[in-house]
């Protein structure tokens, strides 16, 4: 049995933490100091979490963020971050004051991102590691959770497929094994860039493939696009695996890692539906980034979008359109706030 905190109370953490139940772990989810109200209200309607619509079982122990400190200084494990991309500072604080003068235990990431720092592209682990480093960790382990995982399906225990990625091969295994169960098939890779690469940047391949509806055919009518559009969303999935194969290999990631679950299986439940597929349906039809989101997705985070626009000016300064056109063109009509407009001679 190992001793398991999970920071972060909102869906993926939480539905994660049955896979650490089911092993026997002693699992803990402490939320963060914004998830107090979150976390009472959760345990006043016995434990039905609204982001998953399910029970978490009793047996996990859900804290409010006063227990931090005592619980991550009580012989912990592993870590598992279960925040937001825009939490990573925030996290990067709290454990810096615990341990700038013990060893950090093992953290492993279920959040996924892709920034630029100093004009080069920057990993959400690279992140976390710089930050760490600044705050006077110098040494620290980091695993990274990559595949085709949604939260509510996890926390049902349906049979789910998941990659853990560690630069040490043997962590990432030691890891996978934690947490294998009958339902949540782990395999391990020592690609950690090429885990968090294609977990980052299927978002906007996404976008793409949840396009195909709206670019099959200009010449048919809806109905016909509605039955007919599968072939199209084939060819822009097969142009995406081969455009995130050169974008991994040019961040020193494996690009067979694409063919994998970070890659291709993210990515084909990425575009089945979420978010990002749907903005990429209403961009499709015709709309602009900025018509589709203030009529159709007023209120809602488009990862795709916000990781667009971070890397938009580097990825066109690395890359021409001959190389990535379903990437650039997605990434440039929403960018230029433009209808998506496809060179599809250039696709291979």
């Amino acid at each position: 049995m190992s001793k398991i905190v999970i920071i972060g109370a909102g869906a993926m953490g939480s539905a994660f933490a049955l896979p650490c139940l089911d092993n026997n772990h002693d699992i803990n989810i402490v939320g963060t100091h914004l998830e107090n109200n979150f976390i009472e209200q959760l345990k006043n309607n016995n434990n039905l979490h609204p982001g998953l619509n399910t029970q978490i079982p009793q047996e996990i122990k859900i804290f409010k963020f006063e227990k931090f400190e005592e619980l991550l200084k009580s012989n912990v494990d592993l870590i598992v971050l279960g925040i937001s991309s825009k939490g990573i500072e925030w996290v990067s604080d709290q454990l810096s004051k615990l341990y700038k003068d013990h060893t950090i235990p093992k953290l492993l990431m279920l959040t996924k991102g892709l920034s630029i720092y100093n004009n080069q592209y920057e990993l959400l682990v690279d992140k976390l590691e710089r930050l760490l480093a600044d705050r006077g960790i110098k040494k620290v382990d980091i695993s990274a959770v990559g595949g085709p995982c949604l939260a509510a399906g996890l926390a049902n225990r349906v049979h789910s497929s998941v990659v853990i990625g560690n630069k040490d091969i043997q962590t990432a295994k030691k890891i996978a094994d934690m947490l294998n169960t009958n339902y949540y098939h782990t395999s391990h890779s020592d690609d950690l860039n090429g885990v968090e690469v294609s977990a980052a940047i299927k978002n906007i391949f996404s976008m793409a493939v949840g396009a195909a509806k709206g670019l099959c055919s200009q010449n048919v009518t809806n109905e016909v696009r509605e039955k007919n559009y599968l072939n199209t969303a084939s060819a822009l999935i097969k142009q995406s695996v081969h455009e995130m194969e050169i974008f991994v290999e040019h961040l020193r990631g494996k690009k067979e890692t694409v063919k994998g679950l970070a890659g291709l299986g993210d990515l084909y439940v990425s575009s089945g539906g979420g978010r990002n597929a749907k903005m990429g349906s209403y961009i499709g039809e015709g709309l602009s980034f900025s018509e589709a989101k203030k009529t159709k997705m007023e209120k809602v985070t488009v990862e795709g979008a916000d990781l667009a626009k971070e890397i938009a000016k580097k990825v066109n300064e690395d890359f021409d359109k001959k190389k990535l056109p379903l990437m650039l063109g997605m990434i440039n009509a929403i960018v230029e706030d433009k209808k998506l407009d496809l060179n599809w001679e250039l696709f291979r």
